[in-house]
């Protein structure tokens, strides 16, 4: 009787044998390749329906790469058998260590899906000496085999999302469910159609169920999700909302203030180069700029008008309930803009005497009219601060009368802000009074 080679015990391949090692220098590195043989008299079987069988149909000889051996990439020589199975006719025969048509071992398959937890494809493809894509068909297989389908009973709320993929405008779209934090879906593109298979995985039921789905502004999933789902409500998330109201009311103001301004360029000037300055949070101001952006507001009531409500615009997004905006009492409400006026009170001012004594806040501009009509008749136009210490004003060149950046407003529209945020029938300025 032959001994038994002690690697044999150590590999544990069912139903194989190693019969020869040899060593082999490939691209810099050592690999020990082991030959395999079947023991005798093993019963092999079926990989369709599992029947036992000593009928070999044909055999080809096969590499499978193998766990490492110390400093030895390991590579085994193994006989592939197709056994001819008196029901499915020729079939590869089953092995519990081995895959059909794999070409590496399961445990070599499953060290590989273990670093992939705790490091990079790229990293582990290179330690292994593996393809990319080998080893993210290995991952992608644990992962599915340890997660299963996904659960998609008793889903209510649903979140839709965009991102970019690879080089150039590709896209792929992620489905989530918010309130367990797990992902439901991924797929390939961002439009009506590429969204389309995850509602028909859903079926018609769950369709029911999904009282809300929170995406951005993106016409195609709301178009799908109103074709699906129609009773659900669409919830367009607060980083989406408010740089679409940047772009398109507080450019278009800022625009219009510097087309009033062509006649006073310097001024003009100004105005056109604080687009970036309007559309920054306070917070992320750099330092110096709370100064200019507190200066460019005090001389431009449009400007300031509508960057108040874009904190307004905000605050929404913290009601729990509709009728919380208009609750009396209720900290923040009596006022839209109050967290950016307090906001605006801490930060830096200028030293200008003037834009310290005279500067609107959100206070001034929302008080009621008599108030407000008090206030304006105890100064003059000229009072109105001129932000010194960054824009030249008109008075001091010669030339035709152009509107000053610190100009005054004649008249102040209906309070149709208020009204809407308050509930209030006081009246204050509309978006447009400083033009």
């Amino acid at each position: 009787m032959a001994q038994e080679h002690p690697i044999t015990r150590l590999g544990g391949w069912a139903g194989y044998e190693v019969v020869e090692d040899w060593q082999e220098r490939r691209g810099g590195k050592s690999w020990c390749v082991l030959r395999l043989e079947a023991v005798t008299g093993w019963l092999r079987q079926c990989s369709h329906c599992g029947e036992s069988t000593r009928a070999v149909h044909d055999q080809q000889e096969r590499r499978i790469r193998e766990l490492p051996i110390f400093e030895y990439r390991v590579e085994l020589v193994v006989p592939r058998v197709r056994v001819a199975c008196a029901r499915c006719g020729p079939r590869l025969e089953r092995l519990s260590w081995l895959e059909p048509y794999a070409r590496l071992t399961r445990r070599l398959g499953e060290s590989v899906a273990q670093l992939c937890r705790v490091a990079s494809i790229r990293h582990v493809a290179s330690f292994f000496g593996l393809d990319w894509k080998t080893v993210k068909d290995l991952d992608f297989a644990s992962l599915q085999h340890q997660l299963g389908p996904v659960d998609l009973d008793g889903l209510e709320v649903i979140g839709m999302d965009e991102f970019a993929i690879q080089k150039g405008h590709r896209y792929a779209t992620v489905i989530v469910e918010p309130m367990r934090k797990r992902v439901l879906w991924v797929g390939r593109g961002r439009g009506r159609e590429d969204v389309r298979p995850f509602f028909e995985l859903l079926g018609p039921e769950r369709c029911k169920r999904l009282r809300a789905a929170v995406m951005d502004m993106n016409a195609g999933y709301e178009l799908e999700v109103k074709h699906h789902c129609p009773q659900a409500a669409i919830v367009f998330d607060l980083f989406h909302v408010v740089a679409k109201y940047g772009r398109e009311v507080i450019d278009r103001v800022r625009v219009d203030r510097a087309h009033e301004l062509r006649a006073d360029k310097p001024a003009r000037r100004v105005v056109k180069g604080a687009r970036w300055l309007l559309l920054k949070n306070r917070e992320s101001l750099a330092p110096g700029q709370h100064i200019q952006l507190n200066e460019l507001l005090a001389a431009n009531r449009a400007l300031f008008v509508v960057h108040v409500l874009r904190d307004a615009l905000k605050d929404l997004w913290s009601f729990a309930t509709p009728a919380m905006p208009s609750a009396p009492g209720r900290a923040g409400t009596a006022k839209p803009g109050a967290a950016a006026s307090s906001r605006s009170s801490a930060s830096p001012r200028t030293s200008s005497p003037t834009c310290q004594a005279s500067s609107p806040t959100a206070d001034s501009l929302w008080a009621p009219t008599s108030s407000r009509a008090s206030t304006t008749r105890s100064r003059s136009s000229s009072a109105w601060p001129t932000a010194s210490a960054t824009t030249p004003t008109s008075s001091s060149r010669s030339g035709p009368h152009s509107p000053e950046l610190g100009e005054e407003p004649k008249k102040s529209g209906p309070g149709s802000h208020r009204g809407r945020f308050e509930g209030s029938d006081q009246s204050g300025p509309t978006a447009t009074s400083g033009h």
